[in-house]
């Protein structure tokens, strides 16, 4: 893979690129939807969900397995939170209950698959909820919602929403057809490229932002600490709160990684480089924002 030019993403180019602020009232600055868990994990959806909060959205709604759903309400009382069909198993079902879409197509933004555990009821989901969303609806595809999209790499072309992927390196490496083509030594740079192109989105991955058109950003300054479990979590909600603020995805993919990174460095000074937890990164992802 060839390596692409880049543009280093500094708080003096976040400042020339500046984020809508929106208005007093909560619908203007956007609703989020999440969609994810499972039985066991419902913490993925309660992460992503407060980061988008923390990045300025102004509503939030959670979509998780029945069994969690009553749980979640309480320990994320600002938003709104519908159960979903399970399995025996307690994955969240593919059939999507029309509860779920009509809350679909009325969003600003989507983040679907923190915590989902199913690839075949993934798959379904993810079909059902881009169906039901509106045109220019922000989207961002995280964890086994990336494993549905490698199945279908054109899943997203000629859709009308804004799209932005969250991968890891081994997820990234199923993105381009071949798990063990991607290792953390490899040049980002041309992966992050490489997934950009085949999907027809914009994509971060370990500080490396591509877009489509070629374009490629980077945040050099994230470290081990940021490799910690609802890490990818806090990084996905984040992001979909900047959607639906109104920015593009480039912009939300830019600002997103820069304050998911820079909050990181933040903590690493009470908790060491690798002791901070994914929750606590919550609690500085505003101040990170409002600092630029």
């Amino acid at each position: 893979m060839p390596t692409s030019e880049h543009t280093t993403i500094t708080p003096g180019l976040l400042r020339d690129w500046p984020l809508r602020t929106g208005t007093t009232d909560k619908k203007d600055r956007g609703t989020v939807l999440v969609v994810g868990g499972s039985r066991s994990t419902p913490g993925a959806v309660l992460l992503a969900g407060v980061a988008a909060l923390r990045a300025g959205a102004g509503r939030l709604q959670l979509a998780v397995t029945d069994s969690t759903a009553t749980a979640l309400s309480i320990a994320v009382p600002e938003a709104a939170v519908i159960g979903l069909p399970e399995t025996s198993s307690g994955s969240v079902a593919g059939d999507a209950p029309k509860r779920l879409l009509d809350l679909a197509a009325e969003v600003d933004a989507v983040a679907i698959g923190p915590g989902l555990d199913d690839i075949d009821e993934t798959e379904s989901l993810l079909r059902a909820v881009l169906d039901a969303l509106p045109a220019g609806a922000g989207v961002v595809l995280d964890a086994y919602a990336l494993g549905a999209l490698s199945r279908h790499p054109d899943l997203l072309e000629g859709r009308p929403q804004r799209f932005v992927l969250t991968p890891n390196v081994t997820e990234a490496g199923y993105l381009l057809g071949d798990p063990d083509s991607v290792g953390s030594d490899d040049d980002l740079t041309a992966v992050a490229t490489a997934v950009a192109s085949r999907c027809h989105a914009v994509v971060t991955v370990y500080g490396t932002v591509a877009a489509p058109d070629g374009r490629v950003w980077l945040e050099g300054s994230g470290d081990a600490g940021l490799g910690t479990s609802g890490s990818g979590d806090v990084l996905a909600g984040v992001v979909a709160g900047l959607l639906a603020r109104g920015a593009d995805p480039a912009q939300a993919a830019c600002w997103g990684t820069w304050a998911h990174a820079t909050s990181g460095q933040r903590l690493a000074p009470r908790h060491g480089r690798t002791g901070f937890l994914a929750r606590e990164l919550l609690d500085e992802v505003a101040y990170t924002l409002g600092t630029v």
